[in-house]
């Protein structure tokens, strides 16, 4: 009865069995929904997804999906602070406020599995309201594993850029921990997603200030921007990227609006906290060549840690840890033996992984953009981004006399950011639109 209850075309059958009877489609059939609750549950499950980083195309065809279990044909219209969901034969929609500031893994899996239980016939269409619920409230990772990998993975990127140094990678883990347990606390009164890596970011601004007492001027540099490398929000710059791939221009430049303000903020709170301890900023030399083995295993880390971030459930790890270490291995290989520049190397890294990953997610149903951001977060220009950011600051500072050698340096700094910043979105999203266009195998 529930399969039944559940088919499009027996809900069409009901419906007008219900006009000729006078009594109403539960009553026919208890499992089934009517229009209304059917597209009340279509509507809370585009909102989960959408809000908690599933791509914008993955979240429509989820709920045209629902929509078809539920027997109604629908339409979701995604825009920037909210999502319309259209009945397609009908001059019936639902307008719900959303908006994709969140990241996390558990959710999206819990509400893609809703949906296919529904789907497949497993779960009583009466009860998707109530999973859906359930799912939107699934808890983000504890608070000690939280703090715990922010310094894990912060300490893992100061390796991956030559810094060795055990005092050096202490505080850069004590900093990105704190810096956790204050964007943990922040996050339980202050609803503005803005606040918290600024707020972190300042934290490790002021601790590589205190450590320039007693550190070399590369090490404080690195103690300074290793932990403001975990706040990098790059699921929002791959879904902004893939958003404007597929011609969703507005939604697509409102996303990376939204991540170059988390960045500009992260530059900031980095450079007040600096300023704050009266340490002298200057631009850091070319990270020295680590080892092979130390790379792969610091870079294995740098993905546990993200994977954290999203509230990936631990029996997933192990896929996005893996790939990143590939990966990772691949770009060492390039630029060490072959002589590649760091956005070629990028560039097929991030080929790489988005190869790896793309029939993965489709599987498990995972947000593409967090497990490919995940395996790839060691590879983002941290570098050169803060490196650049030093440089302004240290020009505008100096004013008229300005050495040619520091202009030299922002402009190959930027040039270099930027350029790998576009050669990881290519790489990322090129597979992945390859996969999506590809012909299914033959059965």
């Amino acid at each position: 009865m529930e399969r039944l209850c559940g088919n499009r075309e027996m809900l069409g059958l009901l419906d007008r069995a219900a006009q000729l009877t006078g009594l109403k489609r539960e009553t026919l059939c208890p499992d089934a929904l009517s229009r209304e609750a059917a597209l009340e549950a279509i509507a809370l499950a585009a909102t989960l997804l959408f809000s908690h980083g599933q791509t914008t195309e993955r979240t429509v065809t989820a709920a045209g999906r629902l929509g078809h279990a539920l027997g109604v044909a629908v339409t979701v219209l995604p825009y920037w602070g909210e999502l319309i969901v259209k009945v397609d034969d009908a001059p019936v929609s639902q307008i719900v406020p959303a908006k994709p500031l969140g990241i996390d893994m558990g959710r999206v899996l819990a509400v893609m599995t809703v949906i296919d239980q529904i789907c497949d016939g497993t779960l009583p269409t009466g009860a998707a309201q109530s999973a859906l619920g359930s799912a939107g409230r699934l808890p983000p990772a504890s608070t000690p594993r939280f703090a715990l990998f922010a310094a894990i993975g912060a300490a893992s990127l100061g390796v991956i850029f030559g810094l060795l140094n055990p005092t050096s990678l202490v505080l850069i883990a004590a900093s990105a921990a704190i810096g956790a347990l204050v964007r943990r606390w922040l996050s339980g009164f202050i609803s503005n997603p803005l606040v918290e890596p600024l707020c972190a970011a300042f934290i490790a601004g002021t601790t590589a200030s205190a450590a320039g007492h007693f550190q070399p001027s590369d090490a404080v540099t690195l103690i300074g921007f290793c932990p403001c490398m975990v706040l990098v929000p790059g699921p929002h710059i791959l879904n902004g990227a893939i958003d404007l791939a597929r011609t969703r221009v507005a939604l697509g430049i409102a996303r990376l609006t939204y991540a170059g303000l988390i960045v500009l903020l992260i530059c900031a709170g980095g450079l007040f906290g600096f300023a704050a301890g009266g340490a002298k900023l200057a631009m850091a030399a070319s990270p020295p060549p680590v080892p092979f083995l130390i790379d792969v295993i610091a870079a294995g880390c740098a993905v546990a840690s993200f994977g954290t971030f999203f509230s990936m459930p631990w029996r997933l790890l192990a896929f996005p840890i893996a790939v990143g270490m590939v990966a990772h291995a691949a770009r060492w290989a390039l630029i060490s033996n072959a002589g590649a520049s760091a956005p070629t190397g990028a560039l097929v890294a991030c080929m790489l992984v988005g190869t790896l990953t793309t029939p993965a997610v489709d599987r498990l149903h995972l947000p593409f953009a967090a497990v490919a951001f995940s395996a790839v977060v060691s590879l983002m220009p941290g570098f050169f981004l803060f490196n650049t950011a030093i440089g302004l600051v240290e020009l505008v500072s100096i004013g008229s006399s300005t050495p040619p050698a520091l202009l030299t340096g922002i402009a190959t700094s930027g040039v270099t950011a930027f350029l790998i910043i576009m050669a990881m979105a290519f790489g990322l999203i090129l597979p992945r639109m390859l996969f999506e266009r590809a012909p299914p195998s033959p059965a």
